[in-house]
């Protein structure tokens, strides 16, 4: 079987043997700069989807409307998305999934080991007063 887009590196090509490739022992997701890559290229999204990146925290960016925001922290692999205008969290997901190979797991239970509930405006106005 001969893989036609893939070549040779410079200075390890054969002469007559220019159909060859090499064999990797590793696959690229484990490689070292795969994180890094991961990463420069969600940052390159993001912010060219309008977020802004928070300096303290390079996982954790924020975009601004008119009267409401959406905050995403990124954990490795795992995203919480929060905001105060629906619709545009279901655009950021949207363009998320274009971009990128990923699944809604619904509401979030647990990021960070904490685990996350949510209570009944009922219940949170008695603890309040």
């Amino acid at each position: 079987m001969v893989i036609t887009n893939m070549m040779q590196p410079q200075g390890y090509i054969m002469s007559g043997q220019e159909q060859l490739v090499c064999k990797l022992k590793k696959s690229l997701y484990g490689l070292k700069q795969a994180s890094r890559q991961w990463y420069l290229k969600f940052n390159r999204f993001m912010v060219s989807s309008g977020f802004t990146r928070l300096q303290a925290n390079h996982y954790f960016y924020s975009k601004w409307f008119e009267n409401s925001c959406i905050i995403l922290l990124m954990d490795v692999d795992d995203m919480l998305v929060a905001g105060s205008n629906i619709k545009e969290i279901v655009n950021l997901k949207a363009k998320l999934t274009k971009e990128f190979s990923m699944k809604d797991l619904g509401p979030a239970k647990k990021i960070l080991r904490m685990r996350i509930s949510k209570e009944r405006k009922e219940v949170v106005e008695d603890i309040i007063r």
